[in-house]
């Protein structure tokens, strides 16, 4: 009786298991089939019929081929709206059927003094080997740090023009940061001068390809002005300044303001610099014109904070007072001010005259210094400063000693020698009140560096007057040539005046030293450029003899030049033996055109017609010998 209770009660215990399991299993499958009817649903409502909805217990996994990375986040979020995310696999695909989009390709490079950068993302397409080879060729003993990436797209249609541009600025400025895009190079460098600024930016800007665009910003040094210098004049022939120099465009807008106010014709400039003694130079500069203005005719001159005013002769004294005081009581602080009013000398009979030196400088060089001395230190001291300062060649000195000389003479003989020294050609005359220059120069600061001279040695209170006209033709910057200029004229001066050699050797001849010296006077006018000196030989001999006979021809064609003091950068020599003939090597005469030197411009490789015909101007200088 116990036997079957207990196997009553195990058999009810199992139906009841078995009830459960079957009513847990039809639970999950209406669970499961509600879930995904309802993610079929919403999918379908809210536009994804791409989208299945499979389920896996309480899982809902969904497949389906997504037409973008976007399209499947929505339908992702459309799910989750219906069960919770835990729930959901993703198990789309993507199928983007845009064509793949090409990286933006750029490339950085930073030159210094030091080294050369290379950053960026380049076409792997594009001649790369060829681009790190030039830019090593560049840097010569500098270290290039390459970080250029490569991307397997194609490569632009500007980018070769881009990448020889920035090559030829890169060559250009020593001190840049030039940032190459598709079909722009910007480019930031720093200049050693003004000059030179103006110089490479007229050549980078005729020099921009057709099919691209450049922006240029080149900065050069403000130079430190010692001492800071203004000197103005009015007299009977008008106003002017002999040296003006200004620390802002704000200052220098001041004081030409001022100047014009008081009789400046158009034309005047300041030159901006450091080493200005206070940031209140510009009113000071202004106020101290203004008063002269007000007096009518003299001179004013600042040198650092102290100010000089001088009246000419014949002015009231009354007016001189009052607006020299009041000038006194307007300079800001640190300038100090030296008033001085010009008297009348009065000759009086069978007095010594007055004494005088003049200095003379011709175009040619010739110089001839005549006036009295102190003593003879005085005049051996004068003659040596007139050496130093011109040379020896063509220099005369024809002093005579004379007692009561004022105090100063030798002093200021000397920097008007100086000042003197600062012209193309020009007259010097010196008297115990003032110095008188004239004459003609190349450079436009020769005024201002000529007053600097006198206030520095003379003193604050030297009258001095300028009379300096500046030539373009006399300026070497103005009369720089261009490469392709440089080569040309080296060619029209080889076509009498062949480079020669020893026979059979690589010694230049005598006949060549003054060809070499011609050469080098070129090089003198030309800007920089990569120019290459190409060796080559007729077919007689050994190939291999050949080419290293024409690599050591060019070699000593490239020494000669160093030795002349050729400061061009990038002038190199290569031989190229008889692999490039101009006339039939089996006549002497063709032989003969063979042995040959050739100056070639090299330039980045062209990208329009134009430009080839505009930079491919070789020059050829014909090589003799009886090798």
């Amino acid at each position: 009786m116990k036997l079957i209770s207990v196997t009553l009660s195990v058999a009810a215990f199992a139906l009841a298991g078995l009830g459960a399991y079957f009513a847990a299993g039809m639970t999950v499958t209406w669970i499961e089939n509600s879930s995904a009817t309802a993610v079929e649903q919403q999918l379908a409502m809210e536009g994804y019929p791409w989208a299945s909805v499979q389920t896996d217990g309480l899982q809902v996994v969904l497949e389906g081929e997504a037409p973008s990375e976007a399209t499947r986040f929505k339908a992702l979020a459309a799910t989750g709206a219906v069960v919770e995310a835990v729930r959901v696999i993703d198990n789309f695909t993507i199928q983007d059927r845009r064509a793949p989009v090409a990286p933006k390709f750029s490339v950085k490079i930073l030159r210094n003094d030091t080294s050369i950068s290379l950053i960026g993302l380049v076409p792997a397409s594009a001649d790369n080997a060829n681009f790190r080879n030039r830019v090593s060729r560049i840097a010569k003993d500098l270290p290039v740090a390459d970080f250029l990436e490569m991307a397997e797209y194609p490569e632009p249609e500007t980018w070769s023009s881009a990448i020889s541009y920035a090559l030829l600025a890169l060559e250009r400025l020593e001190r840049s940061k030039i940032s190459v895009d598709e079909d722009q190079v910007n480019i930031e460098a720093i200049s050693d001068s003004a000059e030179q600024k103006f110089k490479l930016l007229d050549e980078l800007k005729r020099r921009t390809p057709a099919d691209i665009t450049s922006k240029i910003a080149i900065s050069a040094p403000r130079p430190v002005i010692t001492p800071f210098t203004l000197r103005f004049r009015i007299s009977e022939t008008g106003a002017l300044f002999d040296a003006c120099s200004a620390d802002s465009k704000q200052a220098a807008t001041l004081i030409l303001n001022a100047a014009k106010s008081a009789g400046l014709q158009d034309g005047a400039a300041c030159r901006q610099g450091l080493g200005v003694p206070s940031p209140m130079w510009g009113q000071a500069a202004a106020l101290s014109i203004a008063a002269l203005a007000n007096l009518g005719r003299g001179s004013v001159t600042l040198s650092d904070a102290d100010v000089s005013l001088t009246a000419a002769e014949g002015t009231d004294p009354a007016l001189f007072d009052k607006v020299t005081s009041r000038l006194d009581a307007d300079l800001p602080e640190v300038f100090v001010l030296d008033k001085k009013l010009l008297q009348a000398v009065t000759e009086v009979e069978g007095q010594e005259a007055a004494p005088e030196m003049v200095a003379t400088l011709s175009p040619e060089g010739q110089v001839q210094v005549r006036g009295p001395v102190q003593d003879a230190r005085s005049q051996r001291t004068l003659e040596t400063f007139a050496y130093a300062v011109f040379g020896t060649e063509g220099v005369f000195v024809s002093t005579k000693l004379r007692d009561n000389l004022p105090n100063g003479w030798l002093v200021r003989s000397m920097a008007s020698l100086a000042s003197l020294g600062e012209l193309n050609s020009g007259l010097v005359e010196v008297t115990p009140t003032s110095i008188t220059i004239s004459g003609l120069t190349g450079s436009t600061a020769s005024k201002t560096d000529i007053s600097q001279i006198l206030l520095d040695r003379v003193g604050n209170g030297a009258e001095f007057q300028l009379d300096v006209t500046y030539l373009e033709e006399l300026d070497p910057l103005a009369r720089m040539i261009s490469g392709p200029e440089c080569v040309a004229e080296i060619s029209t001066l080889l076509t009498d005046n062949k480079i020669t050699f020893e026979p059979g050797s690589t010694t230049l001849d005598s006949n060549s030293r003054n060809t070499i010296d011609a050469i080098a006077e070129v090089f003198d006018r030309c800007l920089e450029a990569a120019i290459e000196i190409g060796g080559h030989t007729d077919s007689q001999g050994r190939e291999e003899m050949n080419l290293n006979l024409s690599q050591s021809r060019a070699d000593a064609v490239l020494n000669a030049l160093r030795a002349a003091r050729v400061k061009l950068k990038a002038l190199t020599s290569q031989g190229y033996g008889e692999a490039q003939p101009i006339a039939d090597n089996k006549t002497e005469d063709g032989r003969e055109a063979n042995r040959r030197i050739e100056f070639q411009l090299v330039l980045p490789k062209p990208t329009q017609e134009q430009d080839s015909a505009a930079t491919d101007m070789p020059s050829t200088a014909e090589e003799t010998s009886n090798e």
